[in-house]
């Protein structure tokens, strides 16, 4: 998705990244072995190992392992078993370290002032420059695990479309994805505490991230002036060198990645396994596509839309998840659904998945997936459901043992047992 090859059209490709913690396989204190993880599948330490269909890369922090599609893949269909066979290796690979993956989007008592070991190898400028303007040992920085969903777009008119369609449905995500509800062993009173952090983890250039929810740019001109000249601007004095002057920068909810020819939606936490994230992106997929297609609303009125009230939203389904109610005027006759007092966010997502017809289609790991997401709600509430209100350690443990298992088996965490 560069600009000297072809852009892909609207949906015509689709990237995505996971990310898992590294944690001792007895205690599940992280263990920061991602480059010997790399050197163990490449026989050096490198920051990317291609496996077919799926690549492996660091991230920021030395705990954090990505599994990303290796290029857009042609369709969703199939991901789930490629990921889950990653997850496999890698669990292989780590087991003769002592250590094993983690899922959910925070670990439930890493201490990150104390915990935190950035990447140190290549590209490590760029996060010693993260780290010496922002500090990178805290939870916005170096205790998160999230879903990363590349769409693309062939030129502005496509761009518009895509950025419109995803900033009015980027606040009721959580409501689907949130899987960190604890923090430093205790309830945070968020099921997405995830985003919580990463919202003011830039608190000192604000711009950075802005509302989480992006702003009503629908060119790439004048995102160019709205966004990243702002941001540009305000890192400068911080970053002299100009290192950190890229689209990477950005750190809303949903980037636009223009060298690329995608938008990059980010404010997903990752779930128990696989099946369950794909099953979240197929939903999301299938929604977006209706969108822009106007089938529910015309582009106008999607375009239209302010950001204020979306951002507000946003935070309250962080907080709530499913069981957010949707008090945002007009916000459900976008979708084609009738605005009225109580709606849930759990309950327009039952909806939109009938009115997309998405469960047809699907494979059916990720059906029976969907299906556990949308009748026990998002794994943070599963979660909670498992560990009370005001867990022990040794609770905690347990429960978070239970989701390294879901993991390397490929199967839902089911807060009930």
């Amino acid at each position: 998705m560069d600009h000297e090859k072809p852009r892909l059209g609207l949906f015509a490709g689709y990237g995505v990244e996971l990310e898992y913690m590294i944690v001792d396989a007895e205690s599940l204190d992280v263990r920061p072995i991602a480059d010997q993880l790399l050197a163990a599948q490449a026989g050096e330490i490198v920051s990317d190992v291609e496996l077919g269909p799926v690549a492996w890369s660091n991230e920021l922090v030395l705990h954090v392992i990505e599994l990303k599609t290796n290029g857009p893949a042609e369709s969703l269909a199939g991901l789930a078993a490629q990921f889950q066979a990653s997850v496999r290796k890698i669990n292989d690979h780590l087991a003769s370290f002592g250590a094993r993956l983690m899922p959910s989007a925070m670990h439930p008592w890493m201490n990150p002032a104390t915990e935190t070991r950035l990447w140190p190898h290549d590209y490590n400028a760029v996060y010693e420059a993260f780290d010496r303007i922002f500090g990178c040992q805290g939870h916005g920085w170096s205790n998160l695990q999230s879903v990363h969903v590349n769409l693309p777009f062939a030129n502005d008119e496509e761009f518009g479309r895509l950025h419109a369609a995803i900033r009015v449905l980027l606040p009721l995500l959580p409501a689907l994805s949130a899987s960190s509800p604890i923090v430093e062993c205790r309830n945070s009173g968020f099921l997405d505490y995830r985003l919580e952090a990463y919202r003011t983890n830039a608190a000192k250039i604000p711009s950075i991230s802005g509302a989480v929810v992006p702003e009503p740019a629908y060119t790439e001109a004048e995102y160019d002036q709205q966004i990243f000249q702002r941001i540009y601007a305000d890192i400068s004095p911080h970053d002299p060198e100009g290192i950190l002057r890229d689209e990477f920068l950005n750190a809303r909810g949903a980037i636009a990645r223009f060298s690329r020819g995608a938008i990059e939606i980010r404010v997903l936490d990752i779930a128990e396994c696989p099946a369950a994230d794909l099953a979240v992106v197929e939903l999301i997929v299938a929604v977006l596509k209706a969108l822009v297609e106007e089938r529910w609303s015309s582009l106008a009125e999607q375009q239209a839309v302010a950001t204020a009230p979306l951002a507000e939203l946003l935070r309250n389904v962080a907080r709530a998840g499913d069981q957010a109610q949707i008090a945002m005027p007009g916000y459900a006759q976008l979708f084609g659904l009738p605005d009225r007092p109580g709606l849930t966010a759990g309950e327009f997502w039952h909806a939109l998945a009938d009115r997309t017809n998405v469960r047809q289609q699907l494979d059916a790991p990720v059906r029976e997936a969907l299906n556990t997401i949308l009748k026990q709600g998002p794994l943070a509430r599963r979660i909670l459901r498992a560990t009370g209100d005001s867990p022990s350690r040794g609770r905690l443990a347990e429960v978070y043992c239970r989701l390294c298992e879901n993991v390397a088996n490929g199967e839902m965490f089911d807060g009930n047992v």
